[in-house]
């Protein structure tokens, strides 16, 4: 077991170094000359596939180098690794993220042969559609009132409805995307199967649901109708668009593990790895299966409480949604100074202000939770480095828990040097507004070296 001395401190940067290209600091948005696979889907808060470019040409990664992504979502390290012609890896507890991610890299596809597919999938979906009354062809569908209201629509188990947002889709679309998906499954071609199925995954998010994010996932104003099969096909359309240029590129090897990032030695083979370029979550109150849930259970990757549960358990321990009773990474972190300090103040500022919810009472915990959830990936991870790895981790400060300042960065980079590795630095990568304080936070790339001669 890792342990800290008592009263060691978060590690402290003597400078920073803002990411500029040209005298324009970087933002964090999805450039349109990069959308070709990144946008096939991706969360929202994902990081911009120009921050993995900037630290691929900083770190001098050649095509014989193997990059991992530990925390990968939905693939933008590994999509921009393959775009550069290098072998990349990447690791995910959230099934749903984890298929993204595979079909994200898979560009051995016939674009024309996956749009003559799909088109034919919309043909017989409208064809079962028209038997319900419905008419997408037409614009708005041919459906009446009463039977909207009535026991013909097919909808969802009322257990699945728990884990659901309330409202997350509406019962027409809802209807026309469970028929869309039957004759996804009827028809399968497994050439094309996944890409189609993605395509519906990034439909039902951005356009089928009433999901709205503004960052956090919550409601928007409820859809009576969705034009369910022609957003789905424009979504095929997009992906063929860009299978034709990507299949020109050369075909650098990306392998996707379904697994928990703090358990790596049983993935991953031994000095295997040449540099890190991830963004982890961080300590605040984002329950990031939330954000998938619709398209996770639609997709049938969550079907009950119970796979929800197993998910969670697999997953850093970054808000108190998460916390079980079993957990022990915080054992990690006893001995951890500055870790131990903030706790102690989220708990006296929780006592001074009356909270006395259940998820407040775990706001100490679960910050300690989720820095020895990092202490355990990171110690996981030194057996899989080779000498002279390179690693940049993108975090941000946090003040999520009753407006305690978390520096998630600097307190990442004490972890990592008390572990061994050598701190290069703190990159600023931007300033974001915090909606609890209304102070700038600042989102920071720790950069680490493994010691060691690169071979």
């Amino acid at each position: 077991m890792v342990a800290f001395k008592n009263g060691e401190q978060g590690h402290r940067a003597d400078s920073t170094t803002a990411i500029t290209t040209g005298n324009r600091k970087e933002d964090n948005k999805l450039r349109l000359e990069d959308r070709a696979a990144h946008d096939w889907y991706r969360f929202v808060l994902s990081f911009p596939p120009h921050l993995v470019r900037h630290y691929a040409k900083k770190f001098g990664l050649v095509s014989s180098d193997c990059v991992l992504d530990p925390f990968c979502g939905t693939g933008t390290t590994l999509v921009e690794c393959k775009k550069l012609n290098l072998t990349s890896i990447g690791i995910e507890p959230n099934p749903v993220a984890c298929f993204a991610s595979r079909v994200k890299v898979d560009w051995n596809i016939n674009a024309d042969g996956l749009l003559a597919h799909a088109r034919e999938i919309a043909q017989i979906t409208h064809e079962r559609l028209k038997r319900d009354g419905i008419d997408e062809m037409g614009g708005l569908s041919l459906f009446s009132q009463q039977r909207i209201a009535g026991t013909t629509l097919r909808t969802l188990p009322a257990e699945t409805w728990k884990f659901l947002l309330k409202d997350s889709i509406s019962p027409l679309p809802l209807h026309k995307t469970l028929v869309l998906l039957e004759v996804l499954a009827e028809e399968a071609d497994d050439r094309f199967y996944g890409h189609e199925r993605l395509a519906l995954a990034k439909a039902i998010v951005f356009g089928i649901s009433n999901l709205q994010f503004g960052p956090e996932v919550g409601i928007g104003v409820p859809k009576v109708d969705a034009p369910v099969i022609s957003l789905w096909l424009r979504g095929v359309e997009a992906m063929a668009g860009d299978l034709r240029k990507l299949a020109e590129r050369p075909q650098s090897k990306a392998t996707v593990h379904l697994a928990d990032a703090r358990h790596l030695a049983h993935v991953l083979d031994p000095n295997s790895v040449d540099a890190v370029i991830t963004s982890p979550p961080y300590p605040n109150e984002k329950d990031y299966t939330r954000t998938t849930r619709l398209e996770s259970v639609l997709l049938g990757f969550i079907q009950s409480k119970t796979d929800l549960r197993s998910l969670k358990q697999t997953l850093v321990r970054s808000n108190t949604r998460g916390v079980y009773k079993s957990d022990q990474d915080d054992l990690l972190v006893a001995g951890h100074g500055e870790i131990q300090r903030i706790a102690k103040v989220i708990e006296q500022r929780r006592l001074d202000m009356g909270k006395t919810s259940g998820f407040e009472r775990l706001y100490a915990r679960v910050t300690k939770l989720y820095f020895g959830g990092m202490t355990r990936h990171l110690a996981d991870l030194r057996a899989i480095l080779r000498p002279g790895a390179q690693l940049a981790y993108v975090v941000g400060d946090q003040a999520s828990y009753l407006r305690v300042m978390i520096r998630t960065g600097q307190l990442l980079a004490g972890i990592a040097e008390s572990l061994g590795y050598e701190v290069a630095g703190l990159d600023l990568f931007r300033t974001r507004l915090s909606t609890a304080t209304r102070e700038q936070l600042r989102e920071e790339v720790v950069l680490l070296r493994w010691p060691g001669a690169k071979t």
